[in-house]
């Protein structure tokens, strides 16, 4: 259980544990002179890969089988439980421990996602959190929206980045020896899980043409996959009310949460980023990865799945809330219409 102690700056504290020793966030300054260098071969390749997504939704909706409609959103949640149950609730959090066959099931699940290996992607994540909306921050959404989408991965980092990145603790990831072996044989392992193998099933289990299982089964899902993550970078960083905390970007964003499984909660998210959740409930309709991670520990393969506190929501609620909380914020079915109005004016004189 955490502690309940308070905590200046949410976007600093990493893990549960790290709440006793973080008092306020480390930042760095926003740098505006700082002239970003792109990088023309991702914009090539990112280029690429959206126009032919789009000729690859195209044939889905006109010639594809529905098998492979089908074997295409398998793949797009397989992909989608690698980062969310994965890269970032397990490996970037720790807010849960997992057995060797889920850890297996998610590494390999990881690398059909192709964001980078997880011990690349949690080092981001890491340093995301604790230098959020800063130049030290990967997707800094106080560049833009376009930039927190899907500019940061068209230039070089910022120079912040590579320091502030140095300085994070990763000796629990290179402990764990499926990480590093994923990370040192890389590339072949997601060329064959990413590219070869969604597009040799559908050609060879049910007579797929090349093109559909191509442009469908693989670059159609691939890039589906990659924006759904990025909006939880950017959209979720400027739409949506913050119950737990105004003083911060992160927004609790329904439509994200839908599309992302769940990682749309993102206002409580930053303020309690040890929660193996993501969000104050376990609603399985907008977060398939808690029902995941919960039906694996139902089998014993997850384990000391951490959560917060009630007591401890409601004392950050209402103290650093926007009023929009279902039951300590004025949208509270039991509050007075009096009540209500009293907090609304106060909320937009603060």
């Amino acid at each position: 259980m955490p502690p309940t102690m308070s905590v200046t700056s949410p976007t600093g504290v990493l893990f549960e544990d790290d709440l006793a020793a973080t008092e306020t966030k480390e930042s760095t300054p926003i740098n505006f002179e700082f002239k970003a260098k792109i990088v023309w071969r991702n914009v090539i390749l990112f280029a690429y890969l959206h126009l032919a997504a789009l000729y690859g939704l195209f044939l889905m909706l006109t010639s594809a089988k529905l098998l492979t409609v089908i074997w295409a959103f398998i793949l797009f949640q397989g992909g989608g439980l690698g980062i969310t149950a994965g890269a970032h609730r397990l490996w970037s959090h720790r807010s849960y421990k997992a057995k060797w066959p889920l850890r297996l099931i998610l590494i390999v699940l990881n690398t059909l996602a192709f964001q980078n290996s997880a011990y690349e992607w949690s080092r981001d994540h890491r340093v995301h959190h604790k230098y959020s909306e800063t130049d030290a921050d990967p997707h800094n959404a106080k560049r833009g929206f376009f930039f927190s989408h899907i500019g940061w991965l068209l230039c070089r980092k910022h120079p912040s980045v590579k320091e502030k990145g140095k300085g994070i603790d990763l000796s629990d990831l290179e402990a764990d020896p499926l990480l590093m072996f994923q990370k040192k044989y890389y590339i072949p392992l997601m060329v064959i899980a990413c590219f070869v193998v969604p597009t040799v099933v559908p050609i060879y289990c049910w007579d797929e043409s090349f093109t559909c299982s191509w442009f469908v089964a693989t670059l159609f899902r691939y890039a589906f996959t990659l924006n759904a993550t990025w909006l939880v970078n950017s959209a979720a960083h400027f739409w949506g009310n913050k119950p737990y905390d105004k003083g911060i970007n992160p927004a609790q964003n329904q439509g994200v949460a839908m599309v992302a499984l769940g990682e749309g909660w993102h206002n409580y998210h930053h303020v309690f980023p040890w929660d193996y959740k993501t969000a104050e409930l376990g609603n399985y309709r907008a977060n398939i990865t808690t029902a995941f991670i919960d039906f694996f520990a139902w089998l014993g393969w997850a384990y000391d799945l951490k959560t917060v506190p009630k007591s401890m929501i409601e004392r950050r609620v209402k103290r650093t809330g926007d009023g929009t909380h279902e039951i300590w914020g004025w949208n509270d079915k039991d509050m007075s219409e009096e009540d209500r109005r009293e907090a609304e004016i106060i909320a937009k004189k603060e």
